[in-house]
């Protein structure tokens, strides 16, 4: 026999209980959980058709070909550096999260793929040369193995600060 209760909290949404109960589940409990329902629209699908727009999605494709343009025009050694500083960076925003300081979140996904993107175009590069994927992997693990460990530019730019900041007081 089933038994439900309905008990009204607003106009929008309904709380019902479904007891089960059977012979065969004496042993058990008999009660299997909460349904609550909404009329109200969620906020996500009110979200997802203003992010849809063509206009967004064109502005977006824009300066996203516009990066593309900006990092081809460079070379394999400049590539090769600001990955590692923005590798670095990337550190940097992991510190300050596990600090508890100040960021901005999208920073994290904003370099991710700005890193992707760099890596893409080198691989393209390799494409272009005819290095093959076995050989590829050898010589990033090289490239890895000789990478110098510097700090990374904002960490540079906060030590000239301070050393700036201490020879003002001292003077």
């Amino acid at each position: 026999m089933w038994m439900s209760a309905s008990l009204s909290l607003s106009t929008t949404s309904s709380l019902v209980f479904l007891p089960k109960t059977t012979a065969s589940a004496l042993n058990k409990s008999s009660f299997h959980g909460i349904q609550i329902g909404c009329a109200c629209p969620t906020q996500s699908s009110v979200m997802s058709s203003t992010l849809r727009s063509p206009s967004l999605a064109v502005v977006r494709m824009a300066k996203r070909e516009e990066e593309l343009k900006e990092i081809r025009a460079k070379t394999t050694e400049e590539l090769n550096d600001e990955i590692v500083d923005l590798k670095g960076e990337l550190f940097m925003l992991r510190l300050q999260k596990s600090a508890r300081n100040e960021f901005k979140s999208s920073e994290f996904r904003r370099m991710r793929k700005r890193i992707a993107r760099m890596l893409i175009v080198k691989r393209e590069r390799e494409l272009e040369e005819g290095i093959n994927k076995r050989l590829s992997r050898k010589l990033d693990r090289q490239w890895k193995k000789s990478i110098v460990v510097r700090p990374p530019p904002s960490l540079k730019k906060l030590q000239e600060e301070e050393a700036a900041a201490e020879a003002g007081q001292s003077a």
